[in-house]
């Protein structure tokens, strides 16, 4: 017997090597409206969020526009990247064997809507999904609101729900949701802030994942 029936993933930092690309679209956007310089840990310290949270917690002092007019910089300067940011090893062929095992498969991302579907739609994973949930539809991480929606709309209690990701958000969004989460280090946050959060498992990469939850 499964121990759990859901299976959610955070996208960016998790199944998308992306953290890179992430951090170097807001630099560029704090040097293009000339703000104090952060560090690359301060900012891969916000993926996950939604915009707007990622943004304050940067910057809490800035007036609203300026926070508002960073956060459009970050969004051109995401789309306007030419390299299209790769799924982690492993990751495809994770999904499709969860798939194949009959769990629910779910996505909880700190992306817009338009950003996930259009990587669902790239990298050919739309279909494996049962439900996603995007944060300009729910509460920012780490509120549980997103993994709630995900296991209301599909029938799953927090017992036999499992939630992995690359950040303390994702899995403080678990812990608040009274679900279990295993965290991955090859995204945005230290093995040390992920312990911190008292995951079941902490794998290096998506390999150990399929390899934890087939024992």
């Amino acid at each position: 017997m499964k121990q759990y029936d859901l299976i959610a993933f955070d996208w960016d930092g998790t199944l998308m090597d992306s953290t890179q690309q992430i951090i170097d679209a807001m630099q560029l956007g704090i040097k293009q409206l000339d703000l104090p310089p952060v560090s690359d840990s301060a900012v891969s310290h916000i993926i996950g969020l939604g915009l707007n949270e990622a943004v304050f917690t940067l910057y809490p002092d800035l007036d609203s526009s300026t926070r508002q007019t960073l956060g459009r910089h970050y969004q051109q300067n995401w789309l306007s990247n030419p390299r299209e940011a790769p799924l982690f090893e492993n990751a495809t062929q994770l999904i499709k064997y969860l798939h194949q095992q009959d769990y629910f498969l779910g996505v909880a991302t700190g992306k817009s809507r338009s950003g996930l579907d259009k990587v669902l739609h790239r990298t050919a994973l739309n279909d494996f999904f049962h439900a996603t949930r995007c944060v300009d539809e729910c509460h920012s991480k780490p509120h549980p609101d997103m993994l709630e929606q995900l296991m209301d709309y599909l029938g799953v209690t927090p017992d036999k729900t499992l939630m992995i990701g690359d950040t303390s958000h994702d899995l403080n969004m678990a812990n608040n949701a009274k679900a279990d989460c295993v965290a991955v280090t090859h995204g945005a946050h230290d093995i040390e802030t992920l312990q911190s959060c008292e995951p079941k498992f902490i794998a290096k990469n998506l390999h150990q994942v399929q390899q934890w939850l087939t024992q």
